[in-house]
């Protein structure tokens, strides 16, 4: 298939997902867990399966499946990404992965590729955590990596609870937990995303492969003082949380800096949030990440250290949590040597080259990297910026990055 015609099918699907959650004055994306938004996308995935002959499955924990060939059969090919967003995200992050994954099959089918191994395109539910505050849930079940009792424990900032929200989008939450069985039927697990990063576009390449993920995680900092009239209160009398956590947020980019990595405070919630009163209780989440693990309990620590030095100057209680931590992860290095080869011989006599790079964000095939051979493929974002209504890919880059998947997909399982 030409890149043409192989265009025409990616922005097909593309301007079909396009609309759904956008928000009309933010521009971005509002596609949150168990959702009107995300039961559009999820509906949308289905009707691409069903389109194209695949037979669909739900698992237990909400994750969407699109299978060529017999699953029992084992040794399955399988790649695809996630549709939900952070709050207003960008267009690309997750829904690239998965709109590529069906225009990847497309162009094999145009090849008349034919599968020796049986092939499948999967939606894991909830990657970005944007509504329970926890990343990759749907994988993180189904790797056994977060029990069913810590996900009944989740909620929303509504107090609505994880199995509530399941169970009003019409799933049901006691189905959900360890997915072994389905996950041994894998014999490589492909994921392709945007670049949440530079390294391509200053390289100049269009697509790259991942090698590792950075060690991250996110801890919550409860700053606890004492509520009381903004106007009247004299600054010696406060025990104002407020500059406890300006504090600590001002150290942990110094922190950051020292040790190359990155730490973010990017999320704040105040009681009782008056304009006109000190606040009682300031809660920050901090979310770091670094090139290795000594990097970032460094980073971390001195944060830690930080906070807890502002607090007692102030006369703050102070509670910290670490809600979720990831390792570092490598990816398959037999696999990961496996796309380069294919994409290698691909490249003979182009312009086109595949660099290994390494990445600060998570993603579910981080996760399930722990229990099957998983990989990533990069697709090029000139600016850089994710998470963000700017988020963007080129058409020409989008269509590349199809065509290193199908090549991808085509050298493992037809091997």
């Amino acid at each position: 298939m030409t890149q043409t015609s192989q265009g025409s099918s990616f922005h097909a699907m593309w301007r079909e997902l396009l609309p759904i959650g956008r928000h009309p004055d933010s521009h971005g994306y509002r596609r949150f867990a168990w959702t009107g938004a995300d039961t559009e996308c999820r509906a949308w995935f289905q009707e691409q399966a069903e389109a194209r002959g695949m037979s669909y499955e739900l698992d237990r924990n909400g994750n969407q499946w699109a299978w060529l060939g017999d699953p029992a059969a084992g040794d399955a090919v399988v790649t695809g990404s996630h549709l939900d967003s952070v709050p207003d995200g960008g267009a690309f992050d997750g829904p690239l992965g998965v709109v590529s994954s069906f225009a990847a099959l497309d162009e094999l089918r145009a090849r008349r590729t034919e599968f020796t191994k049986p092939l499948a395109i999967v939606n894991f539910g909830d990657e970005e955590g944007a509504r329970f505050g926890l990343a990759c849930v749907g994988s993180r079940l189904a790797s056994g990596q977060l029990t069913v009792e810590q996900a009944h424990r989740l909620t929303d900032g509504e107090g609505i609870s994880l199995p509530r929200a399941m169970e009003a989008a019409g799933y049901d939450p006691d189905a959900i937990g360890a997915d072994h069985e389905r996950l041994g039927r894998i014999g490589a697990f492909v994921e392709l995303h945007v670049e949440q990063g530079r390294a391509l576009d200053l390289s100049g390449d269009r697509v790259g492969i991942a090698s590792a993920i950075w060690p991250h995680g996110r801890w919550r900092f409860d700053f606890r003082g004492e509520a009381n009239h903004a106007g009247t209160t004299r600054l010696v009398d406060r025990h104002d949380p407020m500059l406890s956590y300006a504090e600590t947020v001002l150290a942990a980019r110094r922190e950051a800096e020292l040790a190359g990595a990155v730490a973010t405070f990017g999320k704040i919630s105040v009681e009782p949030n008056g304009v006109n009163a000190i606040p009682s209780l300031v809660r920050g989440w901090l979310d770091s990440r670094a090139a290795d693990q000594a990097s970032l309990d460094q980073v971390v620590g001195g944060i830690e250290k930080a906070a807890r030095e502002y607090a007692d100057a102030h006369g703050i209680a102070l509670d910290i949590v670490r809600e979720s931590f990831t390792p570092v992860v490598e990816f398959d290095h037999a696999l990961r040597d496996e796309l380069a080869r294919i994409l290698g011989k691909e490249a003979k006599d182009t312009d086109f080259t595949v660099p290994v790079l390494g990445t600060g964000a998570g993603h579910d095939a981080g996760i399930l990297s722990g229990t099957i051979p998983t990989a990533m493929l990069f697709v090029r974002n000139p600016t850089g910026v994710s998470h963000s209504p700017a988020e963007f890919a080129t058409e020409d880059d989008c269509v590349a990055g199809v065509l290193a998947l199908a090549d991808v997909l085509e050298g493992l399982a037809t091997s």
